[in-house]
């Protein structure tokens, strides 16, 4: 790769390939602006690199957002530990591609970045390039820097964590589609038999405000339960809130408004056609790539 040695020729590389540097920075950190900060820093390091050393530019790219990528979530550990209430991704507005091997197309829901959160960074970064993006060991080798060995030891580890778990996850967009409806359907009804009647007796609600906005702690389980939690908040947002059907994270959701404003995201994980668990992101900080502007609950509080 001596020849190329323009700004210009390095800059028209690094797009072709920006995509997927994304979707390895969204995947590993589950947040919008890190993902960009550290495709921005490889761009960066890229324009510095000495190019003849580089054999194929790729590879040298997804190894160094992937190396970011571990180094941001290993600082990041005492923050999540800190975090008031449960922490959720960030969700991404994103319909499905019509070519389903596009970057951003598979393996980007909000439950499987859920079940990602069990991983350690390094067995994180393995399980992706290998069952996302199909890398071979010898390339998982070259970011992590350890042997192919090790790095099927880590990937085989981070499969038995998850893969139980990714299979139940999975439903065909139109089933999802259609429990949606009727997830909206019965909440402005306020029907609590209705939303029981769509959830897994063991259902799980996760709600993220982050401090910034009201939300419970505490993760809810069990239908009864879960589905009080739902109808209250609802009867409590009577007049003021609305909800639509809208695309994130590549599967169909809830988008929250009010007076305009978006105020929270619901995704689901849904098993056998009913609802294995529900992810509420309420944190205005994490609703920027969604729809509308966040709703301002710093200025309610003042």
């Amino acid at each position: 790769m001596a020849d190329i040695d323009t700004h210009d020729e390095r800059a028209a590389i690094f797009e072709r390939h920006r995509a997927r540097l994304f979707g390895i920075g969204y995947r590993m950190l589950g947040s919008v602006e890190d993902a960009e900060d550290i495709v921005q820093e490889a761009y960066l390091r890229w324009h510095q690199a000495a190019i003849e050393t580089v054999r194929s530019a790729e590879a040298w790219l997804v190894a160094v957002v992937t190396r970011l990528a571990i180094d941001r979530l290993r600082r990041s550990t005492t923050e999540r530990e800190a975090y008031e209430g449960s922490w959720l991704p960030e969700p991404l507005a994103m319909a499905p591609a019509p070519d389903r091997e596009a970057e951003l197309a598979s393996d980007l829901s909000m439950a499987f970045l859920v079940l990602l959160e069990r991983l350690a960074p390094e067995e994180r970064a393995a399980f992706l390039l290998r069952e996302v993006f199909g890398a071979d060991y010898a390339e998982i080798a070259h970011v992590l820097e350890r042997s192919e060995t090790a790095c099927r030891q880590v990937v085989h580890r981070a499969r038995a964590r998850v893969r139980n778990e990714k299979r139940r996850v999975t439903a065909p967009v139109e089933t999802h589609e259609q429990i949606v409806e009727r997830f909206m359907a019965a909440l402005a009804a306020e029907d609590k038999d209705a939303l029981v009647a769509l959830f897994t007796d063991d259902v799980l609600l996760m709600s993220d405000g982050g401090g910034r906005a009201p939300s419970i702690r505490n993760v809810v389980s069990g239908a009864e339960r879960v589905a009080q939690v739902a109808v209250g908040y609802q009867r409590k947002g009577r007049g003021l809130i609305t909800h639509r059907l809208a695309w994130i994270n590549g599967e169909p959701a809830v988008l929250t408004l009010a007076d305009g404003r978006t105020l929270f995201t619901t995704s689901f994980a849904i098993e056998d056609g009913r609802i294995a668990a529900v992810y509420r992101v309420l944190n205005p900080d994490k609703l920027g790539h969604v729809g509308p502007p966040p709703f301002p609950w710093d200025t309610v509080r003042g």
